[in-house]
């Protein structure tokens, strides 16, 4: 199971099709942009005379992220064929209709990224009065693979969906409900996977909802009836784990997430001090950039260690194809052979020193070394005494931001909620500096994931002797980064761990079908976690499928990916 092999094949045949074979237009939603653009590189899609890469929203196309055109519009293609990669929705039905009646070019070759109702077939059908339509296919890529073991349907707001879940309120989000019950079954379409059981997380109406929807769909239809591994769809909510989404992180791909954003593979470092306007927006792909991919996972010291190799090797490069050494014809073929090879990479060492001195510079100005400590300590150890003492300190501290101010004060309500002293933490929050609408947060996020609502598994499973958490080195370097900023464990990896040993309770994870014995252990997991994952699980699960290779596998999905900044904002939203 790869999700970005999976979904690069299915591109990789659409705009190959002998059947549009010759000079051709891509056309494609605002989803499927994402799509394309998280798999596929220009280079290669231009490559298979792809002539124009356009929405089919628009009448005109700005064609800098994949065309090799450099201002034009749709109006001389009448000879060219085009391939419409869409989502199967109404409102795209009704473009192909307007696209067909007046049509813009010679032949249409339409794939959908999931499941498309017959109703909206047959409105297709009907408009096709020209003949042009060749071929219309369901292709189930209706996500974005982010990692190869890590899903993103990229649906915000998605928490008050699962808060609603059950109640009169819960057709306010039926379309969101609608988009990750979908995402979900392209998934599993896409990855060929007929679970041989289907669990949910008890504490979670949604997650009960969504399982059973999942079977009754994969009960009635015909396209989930594969032959495989003994798989287990896992149904969660975030609901379960409201700490791991405010935690600050120490990994590459995670780091970047939470202290400048990583969305859609990009990065925006405009405004960061002494970045050129070249790397104003920069792009993270594991597919396209060798060295993020290795590093992804590695930690902020490890990492430092990694960019110092990275721009030794360029240095080595450079030295050797200095123009000055260019005594003979052939040293200067061999200088041009390298060139483009040179930029490239000078490109890719400066993107990584550029993004490695922002997160610096931020860790350095927010005392995140710091106060990413202490968040360990609130998420991992029960004391509350030290906690207190030490988030009044946090609190009045000048040096710790507003956001950090507000995170520790959520992490010591959701540990001591049945405490008298949370009064006593908004008083000092407000003293601190904390608006009263961030601080209102607290209430908001006990009545969303109090010790009543979640499952027992934050505080109550995997936990460790006290003594072995307060055990650890101060270490304020960039090298020192060590396992005392990684100490928390997310409630998903105890929950993966108890399955990979036969012994995840059904009181829990009830079975919805496949009740197995307790010794059953799958060979294939994967999970959907309604409300966001983050890249810390993501983080984990890859090392969880690391260190049990050719034992069990873990696919990670879910309605979005937080940091800290996203899930807040879903919390304010909650009534």
């Amino acid at each position: 199971m790869d999700a970005i092999k999976t979904t690069q094949n299915y591109i990789e045949r659409i705009i190959t099709s002998e059947k549009a074979r010759g000079m051709k237009v891509l056309l494609l939603d605002a989803f499927t942009t994402q799509i394309v653009s998280c798999t596929t590189s220009q280079s290669s899609i231009l490559a298979k005379e792809v002539y124009l890469v356009s929405r089919l929203d628009s009448a005109t196309t700005n064609p800098p992220e994949h065309s090799n055109a450099s201002s034009t519009s749709l109006k001389n293609t009448g000879h060219m064929k085009a391939i419409c990669f869409l989502r199967p929705t109404e409102i795209n039905a009704g473009l192909l209709v307007k696209e067909l009646t007046r049509p813009r070019f010679s032949e249409y070759h339409i794939y959908f990224s999931g499941i498309l109702s017959s109703g909206l077939l047959r409105l297709i059908a009907e408009s096709d009065e020209h003949d042009l339509v060749k071929q219309v296919h369901e292709f189930y890529a209706d996500y974005l693979p982010i990692n190869e073991d890590l899903i993103s349907l990229n649906c915000r707001n998605t928490i008050a969906m699962t808060v609603s879940a059950g109640t009169a309120w819960a057709r306010d989000h039926s379309h969101l409900y609608q988009r990750n019950l979908q995402g979900l079954e392209a998934i599993l379409l896409s990855l060929k996977r007929q679970p041989t059981a289907i669990r949910y997380q008890g504490s979670s109406a949604l997650a009960q909802q969504m399982a059973r929807d999942v079977h009754e769909r994969i009960v009635s239809d015909q396209l989930f009836h594969f032959r495989n591994k003994s798989c287990v769809l896992l149904v969660l909510d975030r609901v379960d784990d409201p700490v791991t989404p405010l935690l600050s992180q120490w990994t590459y791909q995670a780091m970047v997430h939470e202290l400048l954003g990583l969305n859609n593979n990009r990065v925006m470092l405009k405004g960061a001090p002494n970045v050129g306007k070249d790397l104003e927006e920069v792009v993270l792909s594991s597919t396209e950039d060798e060295f993020f991919r290795k590093n992804r996972f590695s930690n902020f010291g490890e990492l430092g260690e990694a960019i110092q190799s990275l721009l030794k090797d360029y240095q080595s490069k450079t030295k050797t194809a200095n123009a000055s050494n260019l005594n003979t014809i052939e040293d200067m073929q061999n200088f041009m052979d390298k060139f483009p090879e040179l930029r490239s990479q000078s490109h890719n060492v400066s993107k990584h020193v550029a993004i490695m001195g922002e997160l610096a510079r931020l860790v350095e100005v927010c005392c995140l070394m710091d106060v990413s400590q202490f968040e360990q300590e609130l998420a991992c150890a029960d004391d509350q005494s030290i906690h207190l003492r030490e988030l009044m300190d946090k609190l009045a501290s000048p040096h710790v931001k507003i956001p950090d101010k507000l995170r520790l004060g959520l992490l010591f309500a959701l540990r001591y909620e049945h405490s008298s002293n949370l009064h006593r933490v908004k008083s000092e929050m407000k003293k601190g500096g904390v608006s009263d609408d961030l601080i209102d947060l607290m209430d908001t996020i006990l009545k969303y994931a109090g010790s009543r609502v979640r499952g027992p598994g934050l505080y109550g499973v995997g936990t460790k002797d006290i003594m072995s958490k307060m055990t650890k080195s101060f270490m304020t370097s960039v090298q020192g980064v060590e396992n005392v900023y990684a100490q928390h464990h997310p409630v998903l990896i105890d929950t993966l761990q108890a399955i990979q040993k036969g012994k995840l309770k059904q009181e829990s994870h009830p079975f919805i079908m496949g009740r197995g014995t307790a010794d059953d252990v799958p060979s294939e997991v994967i999970v959907f976690m309604a409300g966001g994952v983050t890249y810390e699980e993501a983080a984990k699960v890859s090392e969880f499928n690391r260190n049990n290779i050719g034992k069990m596998r873990v696919i990670l999905s879910g309605s979005t990916i937080h940091n800290s900044t996203s899930f807040l904002e879903e919390l304010k939203g909650l009534p």
